[in-house]
């Protein structure tokens, strides 16, 4: 789900419910290992502790399809700094997309994640994303186009997430 305010879609939230523990959910956010498997792919690089570091490395799949697009991918695709770390429950960090040119002129945006154990070893999973100043990167993240086509945005991750979290395999496996 997505709310999107008609000033510039400055405000999105999406919600999951995901057959896991909260530190499963966790360890899948914020570490290199889970997040190369799941949505666009590429390793992450977080300093899990306010005015730490955060880090989303270009993945292989990225920077091929930069070549032949004929745009290089950085390797850092976004850049910010932690600024709440209270595992498993919440995490927030700034949100730079620094993988195309196209992007440049946006504000840095804010990402937070809320987790919270349900009943039935679920998870709820709210991921707030502030765009305030950055329409491109809006309409990216909030892209309902084919993921295969590079769409999908938080939607996409996030229905990837749960796919890999429940049953071990990805929506595009």
């Amino acid at each position: 789900m997505s709310t999107i305010t008609e000033q510039k879609q400055t405000t999105q939230v999406y919600r999951v419910f995901i057959k896991a523990t909260p530190q499963a959910v966790w360890d899948a956010i914020t570490t290199p290992e889970w997040t190369d498997q799941y949505g666009y792919g590429g390793a992450v690089e977080y300093e899990l502790k306010k005015g730490g570091s955060y880090r989303h490395l270009a993945s292989a799949e990225m920077t091929k399809a930069g070549e032949e697009l004929g745009f290089p991918v950085p390797d850092v695709i976004i850049d910010g700094e932690v600024l709440e770390a209270d595992p498993p429950k919440r995490l927030v960090h700034t949100w730079h997309f620094m993988m195309s040119p196209d992007f440049a002129e946006d504000a840095v945006g804010t990402v937070t994640y809320e987790l919270e154990a349900l009943h039935g070893g679920v998870t709820r999973l709210t991921l707030i994303h502030e765009l305030e100043g950055a329409p491109a990167t809006a309409l990216m993240v909030s892209s309902d186009e084919d993921p295969t086509e590079g769409g999908g945005g938080w939607a996409w991750v996030l229905s990837d997430l749960k796919s890999l979290l429940e049953t071990g395999s990805r929506l595009s496996d």
